[in-house]
């Protein structure tokens, strides 16, 4: 996975959990043995994205850590997030909506850093035969711009996540 997306997935799970919400980017199996509580986990479903500035060109800002000079380019993006909410084994559909109103209160708050979140919505809790739990699925969609540096042979560095004006 492209470290720019790992990273915009750990800025919605450091945000959320900042919020008191119960949540994670990746559910490794040894968590969920030992799981208690309803857990949100974070994953990037979609992404579309569009120009930000005459063919993406938004100037050109010195890295102190080489010394260098480089362009930047963006584009205006819209994320979608999976935040799917799963109860520990056993749990039950209360865990899910306790869980469900604590990430609902974060999203309304605006989002991280970065991200303004559009909007959300939830389905029905069902049961998951693949988790073996009850699970809630979540979406959000949010509003970011993706920075990307070229360096002077023309080749992109990685991108970087910037913030568009919050309304």
């Amino acid at each position: 996975m492209n470290e720019g997306i790992r990273q915009i997935c750990r800025s919605m799970v450091d945000y959320l959990t900042g919020q008191g919400v119960h949540a994670a980017a990746a559910w490794p199996a040894a968590l969920r043995g030992e799981q208690k509580t309803a857990l949100a986990v974070i994953s990037l479903r979609g992404c579309q994205a569009g120009p930000a500035g005459f063919q993406d060109y938004l100037g050109e800002r010195y890295d102190r850590e080489s010394g260098r000079w480089s362009e930047w380019y963006g584009r205006r993006a819209r994320l979608t997030f999976g935040l799917d909410i799963y109860a520990p084994e056993g749990g039950d559909e209360q865990m899910i909506q306790v869980e469900f109103d604590a990430l609902a209160g974060a999203l309304i708050l605006g989002g991280p850093e970065d991200l303004h979140v559009e909007g959300f919505s939830c389905g029905q809790t069902a049961f998951d035969p693949d988790s073996r739990r009850l699970m809630r699925p979540v979406q959000a969609v949010c509003e970011a711009c993706l920075c990307a540096a070229a360096r002077t042979e023309g080749a992109f560095t990685d991108f970087k996540l910037r913030g568009v004006i919050k309304p």
